[in-house]
């Protein structure tokens, strides 16, 4: 009679899982259970917002380079940026991190990374899921997925409804790379035209719910923000302006932070492919009353008017 085959056999190690359960449970609201629940704030007329993402092919690189303690921050600054730009706040955090094989002490790294980022932004990390999948991925494989929820008022929601002509353009400062164009990092790393450095290149996506936060206390009359992530300037700025309108931007207003000047220092990357892959030094843009620019400026760490709004389609670049 041949031996049975235990879950442990098959490539799952639930003693593993149960360590990594015991070691984050006092990072999640709540603790551990079958759902998280909060009470939701009094408001006049909530409006739910909900985002997802992920970090993308940068933990490849953080792999490689031995540093995945930012991946949490990164995963939770690409969902919460994302809410902010409706003008909601957010509320709490779900996280999804697939594993080949669960190693805990990894796995709590990134996790408590996360718990760190939502509290650095006033959400809950209201649970998640932690899933081991031998067989169908290598050992060594890590994927992290991230949804956030938030709330607005129905008549403090930012976007295109808002946005006229003449109104100005702020960029606000990106930390790095954030989380975009990773596998061209990648493939300039690999090709030894990009040095391999963990400081440089995986320092973490900057949290921008402060700054939002920052501008509507002052009185800022914020109309529509963008995320700048997958797709540069030329893709995200113009997905917030109403038809007919266009964001007409100055290059030269803002400086590029060092990991974008490295890569361009490279010479491989075309012009075009830079501005639609990275995010060029502005990990944020807002469009506001051209009264209001100087204000927001000095509100704002590394803020910069980098241009205006006027008639016509797509990004216009002087």
């Amino acid at each position: 009679m041949s031996r049975g085959i235990t879950y442990r056999d098959a490539g799952v190690d639930l003693d593993a899982a149960r360590r990594h359960t015991d070691n984050i449970a006092s990072l999640v609201a709540g603790g551990i259970g079958f759902a998280g629940m909060m009470e939701l704030p009094r408001m006049r007329h909530p409006m739910i917002v909900g985002c997802t993402d992920g970090v993308g092919t940068k933990v490849a690189l953080a792999q490689k380079l031995g540093r995945l303690d930012g991946l949490g921050q990164d995963l939770v600054a690409m969902c919460v940026n994302d809410l902010v730009c409706t003008g909601a706040t957010p509320l709490f955090f779900l996280d999804y991190l697939a594993v080949g094989r669960l190693d805990p002490d990894v796995a709590g790294r990134i996790v408590a990374g996360i718990a760190a980022a939502c509290d650095a932004v006033g959400c809950a990390l209201l649970g998640g899921e932690t899933a081991e999948h031998p067989g169908v991925v290598s050992d060594d494989h890590i994927d992290v997925a991230g949804f956030a929820c938030g709330l607005v008022e129905r008549d403090e929601t930012l976007g295109a409804h808002r946005i006229v002509e003449g109104d100005a353009i702020v960029g606000i400062a990106s930390s790095g790379l954030h989380s975009n164009g990773f596998s061209l990092v990648r493939a300039l790393v690999d090709d030894g035209a990009l040095a391999p450095d963990a400081d440089l290149l995986l320092e973490p996506t900057r949290l921008y719910v402060g700054d939002m936060a920052r501008l509507r206390d002052a009185g800022v009359d914020v109309h529509g923000a963008a995320h700048i992530t997958g797709g540069g300037l030329p893709e995200n700025l113009p997905r917030v302006f109403p038809d007919g309108l266009r964001p007409a931007i100055d290059p030269d207003a803002w400086g590029r932070p060092p990991a974008i000047a490295a890569v361009l220092a490279t010479d491989r990357v075309p012009d075009d492919d830079a501005w639609d892959t990275f995010n060029m030094g502005l990990g944020m843009c807002v469009v506001l009353p051209e009264s209001d620019a100087a204000r927001a400026v000095a509100e704002i760490d590394g803020a910069v008017v980098i241009g205006h709004v006027e008639r016509g389609t797509g990004l216009r670049r002087d």
